[in-house]
C-alpha cells in the first residue's frame, strides 16, 4: 500500500511512519503534517498529487473538513484515528462514507475491539449489575473522557439501552439505576488504560486492557488500512474486522 499519513510529524504520525519503514510491505507515499516547512514534507494534504492508496489520518478531529474533501476528490478510503468530533465533523464523516470507504475508530488497538465485545456481553447477562469505566492517560491528552471510554461506554449501552452516561462523580448522592460511571486520570506518560468494573453486590467482574506501548495503535491502523482496500463505500470499524 502507498499511505498519506496525514499527522506525520505527530507522536503517532511518526510512530507509524516508523512502523512503514520497517515492515517493508507498505510505502509512505507522503507526510503531511501543518509543522512542516518546505522540504519537510506537504503541510496541506491537497498539496499532494502523487500516487496513493490509502490516508490515515493521525492529525487532530480539526482536519475532518479538509481529510473528507480531500479523501472525496481523489476517491481514497480513510483510516479516521483521531478523536473528539463534533457532531458536525462526525456528519461530515458520514457524507464521506457515502462515496468512499471510512474507517473510524476511537482506539486503533484490536484489543480494546475485543474488550468491548465483552464488555457488552458482561453488560447482557448482569442487566442489573453496576458498571463503572475507569481511563488513564497521559497527562497532555486534551480530550475527557477519552474516545475510547465512550466507546465502550456505548457498547455497554447497546445491551442496556436505559443506561445514562455520567462523566466524573462531582456532587453528593445515591449511584442510580442505570448510570454508568465514566472516570478519566491523568497523569505521567501512561499510555493507555481503560478498566471496565461490573458488579452485582455479590460478585464483581473486572475486564482491563493495558496499552504497553503506541506501536499498537500504529499497526491497528495499518490492519485498518490493509482492511479498506477494495471495499464498498461505507463507514467501518474494529468490530468490522472482529467479527
Amino acid at each position: 500500500m502507498n499511505i498519506v499519513i496525514n499527522g506525520a510529524n505527530g507522536r503517532m504520525g511518526r510512530i507509524l511512519a516508523e512502523a512503514i519503514e520497517q515492515g517493508g510491505a507498505d510505502a509512505v507515499a507522503a507526510k503531511v503534517d501543518w509543522s512542516y516547512a518546505a522540504g519537510d514534507g506537504y503541510s496541506e494534504l491537497k498539496q499532494y498529487e502523487g500516487p496513493a492508496d490509502v490516508v490515515i489520518d493521525f492529525s487532530n478531529h480539526t482536519a475532518t473538513a479538509a481529510v473528507a474533501e480531500y479523501c472525496a476528490a481523489r476517491k481514497l478510503p480513510v483510516v479516521v484515528a483521531t478523536t473528539g468530533q463534533t457532531e458536525a465533523e462526525l456528519a461530515q464523516i458520514q457524507a464521506l462514507s457515502q462515496s468512499v470507504p471510512v474507517f473510524l475508530s476511537a482506539n486503533m488497538s484490536i484489543g480494546i475491539a475485543l474488550l468491548a465485545e465483552l464488555a457488552k456481553k458482561a453488560a447482557s447477562v448482569f442487566p442489573e449489575a453496576d458498571i463503572e469505566i475507569i481511563e488513564r492517560h497521559h497527562n497532555q491528552k486534551l480530550d475527557v473522557p477519552s474516545g475510547t471510554a465512550l466507546l465502550l461506554a456505548r457498547r455497554v449501552r447497546e445491551a442496556k439501552p436505559e443506561a445514562e452516561f455520567l462523566v466524573g462523580r462531582r456532587e453528593n448522592g445515591k449511584r442510580t439505576r442505570n448510570e454508568i460511571g465514566i472516570h478519566s486520570l491523568r497523569y505521567g506518560n501512561e499510555v493507555g488504560t481503560h478498566e471496565i468494573i461490573i458488579a452485582t453486590g455479590s460478585e464483581t467482574i473486572t475486564l482491563k486492557h493495558e496499552a504497553e506501548n503506541r506501536a499498537l495503535f500504529a499497526q491497528g491502523a495499518l490492519a485498518a488500512a490493509a482492511f479498506l482496500i477494495g471495499r464498498a463505500p461505507g463507514l467501518y470499524d474494529m468490530r468490522s474486522i472482529v467479527e
